[in-house]
């Protein structure tokens, strides 16, 4: 193939995800001229919508969206894509050792009994609390973050947590918003993603928060909308860059079809790990290159079986559910039925080592083990004879390696954390892995875009270092509501306390009975 020398450039973005395509609308908007460089035939990234006649449109990527992601919703009301509240209204469910409870309100689902709750309710009110004290553009320069670095969740589990219900819930936990084991992910790490989203609570919710709305049309048309905005002519597909080579005046980037962009500067917004199929010339710094060692990505299997009609919701119950089973490929649902009522279905993630180990089944065993579930978990029959069922493992995505984000083993953010973000000369970093508000999600990639846009913008001397970090105001129709720990959250006492107060009042009460014993006697 005849090689295309494109020179008159000011900015090449590397990757038309979200982040990619938020810097340069960004740029474009600023005068410069960009190029965006796409490995895949699409555009989108992670946020991935696919539109067949037997699902309308579905988000096999990202897809929620709910209060304080005020940047995403931002480009959402400005191509006029509305969003719609994730149905929750009937009871939830949660299954554990072969029965199906249901349940109303609550973040989190019930542990199985009072000790497994203070148990829980104890290790929450303390993630919570030290969530608040690491800061959000440098978690590594929290007051502990040598010592938060240096264990994995699952030893602050192993060291906090006494019961079985509550290490089932702490791990699900793990699990669900990180797609990752508590085993391999650093404390630290994991503390500085709470407090990206505003905290466990806000993180984990429907209502009020991380999971509260879903676009209409899908996610990905948001992304194929900012295209419109740049111009379609400087956003190339199927164009995987191979090489980044740089001096003291230019960068260029060379493509794997022998394509060669010139530009003053370059914005790579890809994951972590894709960025080591790049040859970087010169070499990367070292703190850099070992940085790309580090973080590989989470594990998820996201799942839609479609149904007839949602008969969850005829039986009351909201299609909202958690399953403490060893045997369950899925351990988290919620409703997917469209905002029309539409197309019903229920999604499901299969995380962590689960989505691993079922990588090696067929997509008609995952589907029927699936299934199968769903009948015992919703007590229907019904579920049994699913009409489709629609799934995308991101394990096997050439272009992603994973999702919904990487994980930061322990030892990382301390070790490499101030390399995220930081430019390698005329380079510069977007991705939600470098973002300070909601890390891994929608909003964090829009955050990152726009914060590497004015980082360049800067040094042409058209934005101040000031304004390379903004604040965004709240959307006006999706509102937040402050998320705290209620008067029994806060007071509730631990299980060694509550017990110890047990024995006390034991003895109290046995000592009472002996006195009065003796003194009928006498």
């Amino acid at each position: 193939m005849d090689t295309n020398h494109h020179s008159n450039i000011d900015v090449v973005v590397v990757g038309a995800g979200l982040s990619g395509l938020s810097a340069a609308l960004l740029l474009s908007e600023r005068g410069q001229r960009v190029i965006v460089l796409e490995a895949r035939d699409r555009v989108g990234g992670r946020t991935y919508t696919v539109n067949k006649a037997e699902t309308g449109p579905v988000d096999l990527g990202g897809a929620y969206v709910g209060p304080t992601q005020n940047r995403i919703l931002r480009l959402a009301r400005r191509y006029g894509v509305k969003t719609y509240r994730t149905h929750e209204e009937e009871d939830l469910v949660v299954y554990r050792q072969g029965k199906a409870v249901r349940y109303r309100d609550g973040v989190f689902p019930p542990t199985g009994g009072l000790l497994s709750w203070l148990d829980f309710n104890n290790t929450l009110r303390h993630m919570h609390h030290m969530c608040k004290q690491v800061p959000l553009e440098a978690p590594w320069r929290a007051a502990r973050a040598k010592e938060w670095d240096t264990i994995t969740v699952q030893q602050f589990f192993d060291t906090h947590i006494w019961t079985r219900g509550a290490m089932e819930n702490a791990k699900n936990f793990i699990n669900v918003n990180v797609t990752s084991e508590p085993y391999e992910v650093s404390l630290l790490w994991f503390l500085w993603y709470l407090a990206s989203a505003g905290g466990p609570l806000r993180i984990n919710a429907t209502t009020n928060g991380g999971q509260e709305r879903k676009f209409h049309g899908g996610s990905q048309q948001i992304s194929e909308a900012l295209v419109g905005s740049i111009g379609a002519d400087n956003v190339l597909l199927e164009r995987p860059v191979c090489s980044i080579s740089q001096d003291a005046s230019h960068v260029v980037v060379t493509d794997i079809h022998g394509n060669v962009y010139k530009a003053s500067h370059c914005i790579v917004a890809l994951a972590p790990p894709l960025q080591s199929r790049i040859t970087w010339s010169p070499a990367l710094p070292a703190r850099r290159c070992q940085l790309l060692q580090r973080v590989p990505m989470g594990s998820v299997i996201k799942t839609f079986m479609y149904y007839s009609a949602p008969f969850w919701r005829h039986d009351g119950m909201c299609g909202t559910m958690c399953a403490f089973d060893e045997q369950a490929l899925v351990f988290n649902t919620l409703d997917h039925v469209q905002h029309d009522g539409s197309h019903p279905a229920i999604m499901g993630f299969i995380l962590a080592d689960r989505a691993r180990a079922s990588s090696s089944l067929t997509k008609e065993q995952r589907k029927e083990r699936i299934s199968k579930l769903y009948a015992r978990v919703f007590q229907s029959d019904q579920a049994l004879t699913p009409v489709h069922y629609e799934e995308k493992n991101w394990c096997e995505d050439e272009w992603s390696g994973g999702c919904y984000t990487v994980m930061m083993p322990p030892g990382f953010l301390t070790q490499f954390g101030p390399a995220l973000r930081e430019p390698v000369g005329r380079v510069h970093f977007a991705g939600t892995e470098t973002a300070s508000q909601w890390t891994g999600y929608m909003e964090g990639a829009v955050q990152a875009g726009e914060r590497a846009a004015r980082e360049v913008l800067h040094i042409k001397g058209l934005v101040s270092a000031d304004e390379i970090w903004q604040d965004e105001p709240e959307d006006e129709e999706v509102r937040a509501e402050p998320w705290r720990l209620s008067w029994q959250q806060t007071m509730a006492p631990t299980v060694p306390a509550f017990v110890t107060s047990l024995s006390l009042l034991a003895a109290i009460a046995a000592g009472v009975t002996l006195t009065l014993w003796r003194h009928r006697s006498s």
